[in-house]
């Protein structure tokens, strides 16, 4: 595994898994962002066998905070939780199935600015490293 770079930032979050129910599972989640791959956040949840990584857009996320976003396999949108707090509700999409968590709309505030700070909107262009993604490309 390589090591982050000085300009990537991690942060430990916890999400609450909804069930129909009511109240779920907590999943400890790793939020991730690297200034290498500026357009895009991941959501890393540990299990068992290993961490199944999320990867989708960091405009996403931040449109999720203020209002429903997402048409494909990740829909965000703003709710409150069971003690009348504001969370974001995360859906996740797959083949395998569907899960549905949400976590408190504050420390995924504070980790989007964190990463707006590495990389300001609109200087996304500016941080790709367009010969690296060719070598990847072709090593494929």
């Amino acid at each position: 595994m390589s090591r982050p770079a000085p300009s990537d930032i991690r942060q430990r979050i916890t999400m609450r898994c909804v069930r129909d129910a009511g109240a779920g599972a907590m999943l400890p989640v790793v939020l991730g962002y690297e200034a290498r791959d500026p357009y895009a956040v991941s959501l890393s949840f540990g299990t068992m066998t290993g961490d199944i990584v999320w990867t989708f857009g960091r405009d996403l996320l931040r449109e999720g905070l203020g209002g429903p976003v997402g048409i494909g396999d990740v829909r965000i949108w703003p709710g409150v939780d069971l003690l009348g707090r504001p969370c974001l509700m995360v859906e996740f999409r797959s083949p395998d199935g569907e899960l549905l968590v949400e976590t408190p709309s504050e420390p995924v505030r504070d980790f989007l600015e964190r990463t707006f700070e590495v990389v300001p909107t609109g200087a996304e262009s500016q941080s790709l490293d367009v010969d690296a993604i060719i070598d990847q490309l072709l090593t494929v």
